[in-house]
């Protein structure tokens, strides 16, 4: 194995995939997802759940660019869950606006249903930021400096400019944050435990150390295509009114996350040049949204994947 970093060196390319959370890891495989958080104390607690596919019950959410949306959501909620349980794993900080809602929910509702609303809301919120700094801040921005300077044809690249400057320094921002960067530390571990296992290699600390951090099929890159293509395709886009725009941007979201997902699958499944071209920027933003983790960190890792690798051999190739 000339170059352990590769992916082009993996013996094969695993469907496994993950997310950091609060001092621990999710890891998502074929039949279980699995939780691996390390408490104040220094022992690990674990939580393994059986997955149900929603598109086993409904086919068509499975079709090409269908699926996309739908993992999306999926993996919105399950993640808000998981890193709801890891929070809980940890000593309560002081309370907040945040803390307070849920309190009250907690009171008011049965344990099941505040759950579920607490959860709803926080995907909720979730969606309505991104969707909110992301897609519709760069078009009211640009709207206010066509009024300034008429933009004419530029007017959807200028857009797209202000999108990717926001973006970036969103993650720029949150990288300076030092709990968030104990969050990038345990993305970083993520990746690292799930090219060891790519790389067909023994899942132990020291060989994971090893590997990158750097993996295609991360968040990160999958974010930033969703990004890049709605660049393309406003830049195109020639309707002047500023909240013509913004509905459109809303219209066309679902296509372009489906449209999106499809390319990231085509990034972690095959290697030649054009899955290197899409994945190198996405590869290279992960410099911001993930970090070197210590062994500890690594140790969480690969304990959440070895609980997600399915009995039966080759099941989990991509």
């Amino acid at each position: 194995m000339s170059n352990k970093n590769d992916i082009s060196a993996c013996s094969f390319k695993t469907s496994i995939g993950g997310q950091a959370l609060i001092e621990g890891i999710m890891m998502r495989g074929p039949d279980r997802q699995a939780i691996v958080c390390r408490r104040p104390d220094g022992t690990l607690v674990t939580k393994v759940d059986p997955i149900r596919l929603v598109k086993e019950r409904y086919p068509i959410l499975g079709w090409p660019l269908i699926r996309g949306v739908a993992n999306f959501l999926s993996s919105m909620i399950m993640g808000v869950q998981a890193l709801s349980w890891s929070a809980e794993q940890q000593p309560e900080e002081a309370e907040g606006e945040g803390a307070k809602l849920d309190a009250w929910i907690a009171e008011h509702f049965s344990q099941e249903t505040a759950g579920k609303l607490i959860i709803g809301a926080a995907v909720v919120l979730g969606i309505a930021m991104s969707v909110g700094l992301f897609a519709l801040l760069p078009t009211a921005l640009a709207g206010l400096l066509n009024r300034l300077l008429p933009l004419g044809i530029f007017r959807g690249l200028t857009e797209g400019v202000f999108r990717i400057a926001i973006f970036l320094a969103y993650l720029w921002g949150c990288s300076r944050l030092q709990d968030i960067r104990r969050v990038w530390q345990y993305h970083g571990a993520e990746h690292k435990s799930i090219y060891c296992y790519e790389h067909g290699r023994e899942l132990t600390v020291e060989n994971a150390r090893e590997e990158s951090r750097l993996h295609p099929r991360c968040g990160t890159s999958f974010l930033f295509i969703v990004v890049f293509i709605s660049v393309l395709v406003f830049s195109f886009i020639r309707t002047e009114g500023t909240l013509a725009r913004m509905g459109l941007h809303l219209l066309l979201l679902p296509l372009l996350v489906g449209v999106s997902y499809e390319f990231i699958k085509l990034a972690g499944r095959y290697d030649n040049a054009f899955t290197r071209a899409i994945s190198a920027p996405g590869k290279a933003l992960q410099h911001l949204t993930t970090a070197e983790p210590d062994d500890s960190m690594l140790e969480v890792g690969l304990e959440a994947l070895k609980l997600v690798i399915p009995e039966e051999k080759g099941k989990d190739e991509w």
